[in-house]
């Protein structure tokens, strides 16, 4: 629990330093455009929160390391293999001016100091012809690159409503936690807890109010360091199967690859345009706005508050099958296909959710 509390602690301090000195720094670090599809808030925002994040698991590997912990190496190694997905969000928070594809570009080279440093490489899926991929080590790298940056990039979309991605990557982190303490490995059990105190760090000041947001930096590196817990832990551990950790994490996986077909397929623009129709942004602007309906600042934070809960419920009907058939890949595989089925049947009804005549009379 050390490495929780110490995580926790720093985060939550330097976070609310963050915001306390915010207008000496608004004019670099706040989000001020208000109108783009994905926006949500009714004022400007600073969109640095990462660096508490950042600077708690810091703190968290001194910590280790001056106790003479033997796996401090590991929690230090992840934060030099994150620095690359970190340090290119950060920047496109400050400057704006970072393109998606070099961001992503960054995370691959986070996931490529991954492989280098930690081993942490994608070598068997369970999955017919993917396993024959991953059996060269050319495969194995391209797999595992493209997982982390994936994961990452899928982490940043969800990254839209007041708590949404920093408890939603909580809950999947104390997943792979207690997996990984089930099978013995006690190194990676401490580095996914100190991700959670980290994560839930910011949390207190990001829900309900929206003091702060995660911003590009801290939901990469976020993504990155969630991926990286989850390659290690089957990596290091062939019991739990192959496809567990994208069990784990297949709320903001599934998101981003029906985004991507849905765009491409049945709107027919560019993958990477940004819209407002995510599951998150419809539940907003629909059912939110039925219950609550005004649009003033305060009832604005509301609706925003009010969605994530939502999600988190979604986000968990994928992590209970993953804690109950761990070391199932039959069993996950069939999980997966009923998760992706059910969102599709829950977006649909969202997108024909209708505001009731009488209310709008009433109102």
């Amino acid at each position: 629990m050390l490495y929780l509390l110490v995580s926790f602690f720093v985060a939550a301090v330097v976070t609310l330093m963050v915001i306390h000195s915010s207008r000496s720094h608004a004019h670099l670090s706040a989000d001020a455009d208000l109108s783009g599809p994905q926006k949500f808030h009714a004022t400007p925002v600073p969109r640095i929160g990462g660096t508490g994040m950042f600077t708690g698991l810091v703190c968290c590997v001194g910590v280790a390391a001056l106790t003479h912990r033997p796996d401090w190496k590991l929690g230090a190694l992840l934060l030099v293999c994150g620095l690359p997905a970190f340090g290119a969000g950060l920047v496109e928070d400050f400057t704006k001016r970072v393109s998606p594809g070099k961001r992503l570009l960054a995370t691959a080279i986070s996931a490529g100091l991954g492989i280098w440093l930690l081993g942490a490489t994608i070598t068997k899926t369970d999955v017919p012809g993917l396993d024959l991929l991953v059996s060269t080590a050319v495969g194995a790298w391209i797999a595992t690159v493209f997982t982390v940056a994936g994961v990452a990039n899928s982490v940043n979309i969800i990254d839209g409503f007041n708590g949404l991605s920093s408890m939603c990557v909580s809950l999947m982190l104390l997943v792979f936690a207690y997996v990984a303490y089930q099978v013995g490995d006690l190194p990676l059990t401490l580095w996914a807890l100190a991700g959670v105190g980290a994560a839930l760090g910011f949390f207190v000041w990001n829900f309900p109010a929206g003091l702060i947001f995660l911003g590009d930096g801290g939901a990469y590196f976020l993504g990155f360091y969630l991926a990286e817990i989850g390659i290690l832990l089957i990596a290091r551990n062939p019991d739990v199967s192959p496809l567990f950790p994208l069990m784990v994490c297949i709320y903001p996986v599934f998101e981003t690859v029906f985004s991507i077909y849905r765009r491409k397929v049945v709107r027919s623009v560019p993958p990477g345009l940004p819209d407002g129709i995510h599951l998150h942004s419809l539940i907003y602007r629909r059912l939110m706005r039925w219950a609550i309906g005004a649009r003033d600042a305060r009832q604005m934070t509301r609706r925003n508050s009010m969605t994530a809960p939502y999600l988190w419920m979604l986000c968990i009907t994928s992590l209970l099958p993953a804690l109950a058939f761990w070391d199932s890949t039959p069993m996950i595989a069939a999980c997966m296909l009923l998760f992706g089925l059910t969102y599709v049947a829950l977006y649909r009804r969202i997108v024909r959710f209708k505001t009731p005549k009488w209310l709008v009379v009433t109102r």
